[in-house]
């Protein structure tokens, strides 16, 4: 529908229907506005109160209701009642007596109708503040004190200003609008009110809900929130199958979903049944529709807004990092760059790649152009280090993960896999100018996912390569400076003075520094910071072959010998400093972890790693983070190796650093389960790590701390001694490998760990290890590969005597038996786990095991064990106080209570389950509770239900990967078919048949049944 639904007017009380699209008669004048910004209004209802305290309100959207204040008022029986509402739907105007007796009675009064009006007026008056029910002229009204007295009224006025708001262009307030607006809304309006006028104002109303709501969808669509519009449509197409336009918006949303088969679906579920009940076609627009998604129309595609997060304004990225204030030169290269950006809006996207050696000053260069081109990109500037020169670049998919959501793109709906990753970047810079620069690009095929790919946008990229392989990337091969740039930004930093009293000196220094950028800056910030200093002493300091002149002739280490300078100059205590956070891998270190490797206190460490900064051999990446330049890094590296005394400090720095993060890591575990025993049988650490007040911060510091932990566990894993605590911290941060910003990362290291423990023949390890990439492959959906894992981890368990892997192996193959319909073995395991965790005295790890043969017990037919083992794992939970767990105890006896037949039973455990998922930030978990929930409304014969929590499970995607997304599909298309639409049913059936026939999955033979069943109906 285009445009906002009709503003309802109020006809008389004995007018019959109004024409369609006049929806619902006004409750009141509509409420008066207070401007707030250009072109919007907001109703004084959302500004004020409903009147002073103690005035009456009313309520005709729903039963009909009255209070004072907050107490509820009698409002009589349904006569009564009907009087009540034809007054508050006259809008204050005098409704005569013969209207009422009309509008109550209808053509049957009864012979004291006019004695029991009165009668019922009187009532009224007594209920009601005096004054507010008036006679007049023969009749009666009511006068309301303050328009937002009346629910309806308020809508009215909410509606007004969505109105107003989308004709502004202001598409995110004007549904933030609606949906207070229908909000109002409790159930049918005018319930269990008697009489002809009742029932055409019911049906006005009602009629007037549906055009609010259809807007309300259009706009959702219009601001990209197709993927959550979709379970709301299903839902409400199951239940008004004849509203044309709900199957309308429906295809569009299951279109721009990538789900372009079942939008075919609805439209041939949608002609079938028009044919079939009214004996007519699908309307021209569905139509029209219909063939634009057959032949890929790229408008459909496009919203006009993107999705609201936080707020009504789409996010923008402001990432770039600082210019510098004393940039020099260049000058060819700044016009050339600029030009291009600046012609970016035409119908290419614009890609420049600057390539040169290390130190050439790319960087500095393109964040320089990139500011300057800021105003030509209004929708914002991205910027990543893709650290093409660490042994391990930046993995393509975990930048997409952080672009997505510096782009506004909530965690849960971020796709797993880089192709998804990339495409849904893509979509969402479509239609939207922004700047990407990708920063220390290892090669081509790095960079290719995260170009934009459409015209508006422009991406700057810089790499030590040539990018010859990047098709039709301008390319720039940036050298050196001249002499005469190298004195000019030399002289810039030091100042005229001192660099003019000894000129030749100053082109000695620049030369010894082989013009190069990086080298001229260190060299001259660190005469800058020491006036004591000529620039001849600094020139004769670089004259010591010792020091400069074989590095500054060997390509890529050329600038060692300008870090040397630099090094030179610190005091011992900063000296350290740098050598010893040199060691660390990973992208950054928080000031903490720095902490805690150089064995000092948090305030020493900060001042240390701040003239660190000052003296630009660290960079300061964000508040209390810190990070190296590839290349600074390896120089102190080299300065450790040559420097550190004893040797051993260098083991004792990263130990500590290992010891911090699993201390940390082992105590966010306990926090988020109490009770545990995981953490009594990690390894001892001599670091206390941090102290986190409560599960939330501590959820918060792990995920922070994610990269630069899990490069902590790689770079232990082939470390003397380190091999055993790598794989405990891996374990205890087992919550990154069900997050999908992380779980590539977790794998690596997870593998890592496996090839480095089998290499030392530490079976204690390796059975850990691979107990911790089973969870990575069962959260994925591979079960056989998690099985073998798991499998080899009992046995290694058994070698070694460790309890940990002998408790959680068995459970987990429990887990993966259960997926592969393997029963008896599951339940076999199971048994196990379960006596393993008795031993080991783990009520917590014996409660999931219960809960787990339950659901081997449900598929195996017998209902009232499984309903008593869940029951017994909750027992457990409760008893420990653990909500989190309780929730997958909940989880767990809903299924068995759903296969029992006790429905009503089964979905209040999923209901309670699903809450405490989504309070405990499981998503998850509420993906799969929803699967649930739509089984067991399917059971119970409520389709529409069933579809809903369908929809519901696919957006917040679950553990199981593609499987479960294929189970869900199965569940979904028998809703829909029970629906009355056995077109998308197949459609959902379909894709369901290509991934479990990928997987090589058991449910294939019944999704192949579904299908063959439909053929031969």
């Amino acid at each position: 529908m285009d445009g906002g639904p009709a503003i309802p007017h109020q006809p008389r009380v004995s007018d019959g229907p109004g024409t369609p699209g006049a929806a619902a008669p006004t409750g009141a004048a509509a409420p008066a506005r207070t401007a707030t910004s250009a072109g919007t209004a907001t109703s004084a209802a959302t500004a004020t109160s409903a009147g002073a305290v103690g005035d009456n309100r009313f309520a005709v959207l729903g039963p009909i209701r009255a209070w004072r204040g907050g107490q509820a008022l009698p409002s009589g029986s349904p006569q009564q009642r009907a009087l009540l509402a034809a007054l508050l739907l006259r809008d204050g105007r005098t409704a005569t007596a013969p209207e009422l007796i009309d509008a109550i009675w209808g053509e049957d009064p009864p012979q004291q109708a006019l004695a029991t009006i009165r009668t019922y007026a009187s009532r009224l008056r007594k209920v009601l503040d005096p004054g507010l029910l008036v006679s007049d002229a023969g009749g009666y009204a009511i006068r309301l004190r303050h328009q937002e007295s009346l629910d309806l009224a308020i809508a009215r006025g909410l509606a007004s200003d969505a109105e107003r708001a989308r004709t502004a262009g202001d598409r995110a307030l004007a549904r933030t609008l609606l949906a207070r607006a229908l909000d109002l809304w409790d159930g049918e309006p005018l319930a269990g009110v008697p009489g002809p006028h009742a029932e055409t104002e019911r049906t006005r109303l009602t009629e007037w809900r549906f055009q609010l709501l259809e807007t309300r969808l259009d706009l959702d669509l219009e601001v990209g929130q197709h993927a959550e519009a979709v379970s709301e449509l299903t839902a409400l197409t199951a239940a008004h199958p004849l509203r044309e336009r709900l199957r309308e918006l429906l295809m569009l949303a299951l279109y721009r979903s990538g789900r372009q088969a079942e939008a075919l679906a609805v439209y041939a579920d949608t002609r079938r049944l028009l044919a079939d009940e009214l004996g007519v076609d699908p309307r021209p627009e569905l139509s029209a529709l219909q063939q634009r998604i057959l032949n890929a129309d790229a408008e459909l595609a496009r919203t006009e807004d993107p999705a609201p997060a936080a707020t009504p304004a789409p996010v923008r990225p402001a990432q770039l990092p600082a210019t510098v204030p004393d940039f020099t030169g260049r000058t060819p290269f700044v016009s050339e760059l600029g030009e291009i950006l600046a012609g970016s809006d035409g119908q290419v996207m614009a890609v420049s790649a600057l390539a040169g050696i290390g130190g050439v000053g790319k960087t500095t260069l393109a964040v320089h152009v990139a500011h300057a081109a800021r105003p030509h990109f209004p929708d914002g500037q991205l910027y990543v280090d893709l650290q093409g020169t660490e042994p391990r670049p930046a993995l393509p998919e975990a930048v997409l993960g952080s672009f997505l959501r510096a782009l506004g793109t909530p965690d849960s709906a971020i796709p797993d896999s880089a192709a998804d990753r990339a495409a849904l970047y893509r979509s969402t810079l479509d239609g939207r100018r922004v700047l990407v620069l990708l920063d220390n690009a290892r090669d081509a095929a790095q960079v290719r996912p995260l170009l934009p790919g459409t015209a508006g946008c422009a991406a700057l990229v810089t790499s030590r390569v040539r990018m010859s392989g990047l098709a039709g990337a301008h390319l720039v091969d940036l050298d050196v400076m001249s002499p005469e740039e190298a004195l000019q930004l030399f002289t810039r930093i030091v100042g005229s003075e001192r660099v003019g009293a000894e000129r030749q000196a100053a082109l000695d220094v620049v030369g010894a520094c082989g013009f190069l950028p990086l080298a001229i800056r260190i060299a001259a910030s660190r005469l800058a910071a020491r006036r004591t200093w000529t620039v001849s002493v600094l020139a004769a300091k670089l004259a010591d072959e010792r020091r400069r002149l074989d590095e500054l002739q060997s390509g890529d280490l050329a600038v060692k010998a300008t870090f040397e300078l630099g090094y030179g100059q610190l005091e011992p205590a900063q000296q350290r400093a740098f050598r010893l956070l040199g060691l660390a891998d990973g992208p950054d270190i928080s000031l903490p972890a720095a902490a805690a490797a150089l064995d000092l206190p948090e305030h020493d460490t900060e001042d240390l790693l701040e003239a660190l900064v000052d003296c630009s051999l660290l960079e300061s990446a964000a508040p209390g983070r810190y990070r190296f330049h590839d290349l600074v890094r390896l120089y102190a590296r080299a300065c450790a190796e040559r420097d550190e005394r004893p040797e051993g400090g260098r083991e004792a720095a990263l130990d500590r650093l290992l010891d911090f993060y699993l201390a940390t890591a082992s105590r966010v575990y306990a926090l988020e389960r109490p009770g545990d025993r995981l953490p009594a049988h990690l390894s001892e650490t001599r670091h206390p790590g941090l102290v986190l007040g409560e599960p939330r911060a501590a959820l918060d510091w792990l995920f922070t701390e994610a990269d630069p932990l899990l490069a902590c566990v790689r770079q232990s894993a082939g470390r003397p001694g380190a091999l055993r605590r790598a794989v405990d911290l891996l374990w205890a941060a087992k919550d990154l490998s069900e997050s999908g910003a992380n779980s590539k990362q977790y794998e690596l290291a997870a593998l890592t760990l496996c090839e480095a423990a089998r290499a030392a023949r530490d079976p204690r390890s390796e059975g850990r290890a691979r107990t911790t990439l089973t969870m990575v492959h069962l959260f994925v959906g591979r079960f056989a590969e998690a099985d073998e894992q798991a499998r080899q981890a009992m046995e290694l368990a058994r070698l070694a005597g460790d309890p940990l892997p002998s408790c959680w192996a068995p459970n987990d193959r429990g887990i993966i038996a259960l997926y592969q319909k393997r029963h008896e073995d599951g339940e076999r395991f199971l048994l196990e786990a379960i006596e393993n965790f008795r031993a080991d005295g783990n009520f917590i790890g014996e409660a999931s095991a219960l809960c787990n043969l339950s659901r081997i017990h449900v598929v195996l037919g017998r209902m009232s064990s499984a309903i008593d083992l869940a029951q017994q794992g909750i027992a457990i939970y409760d008893r420990m106080g653990l909500t989190l767990r309780l929730a997958n105890g909940r989880y767990a006896l809903g299924i068995a209570l759903t296969q029992a037949g006790r429905l009503a039973e089964a979905l209040d455990q999923l209901g309670e389950a699903l809450s405490l998922f989504h309070d405990n930030r499981q998503p998850l978990w509420e993906g799969v509770t929803h699967f649930r929930l739509a089984e067991a409304h399917l059971a119970a014969q409520r389709p529409a239900l069933a579809a809903k929590h369908a929809e519901q499970a696919i957006a917040l995607r679950g553990i199981g990967g593609e499987w479960r997304r294929a189970t869900v599909l199965t569940v979904l298309g028998k809703a829909l078919r029970r629906l009355g639409q056995p077109d998308r049913a197949r459609a959902c059936w379909r894709d369901a048949e290509a991934v479990f026939l990928q997987l090589g999955s058991a449910e294939l033979a019944e999704v192949q049944a579904l299908l063959a069943a439909e053929l031969a109906a």
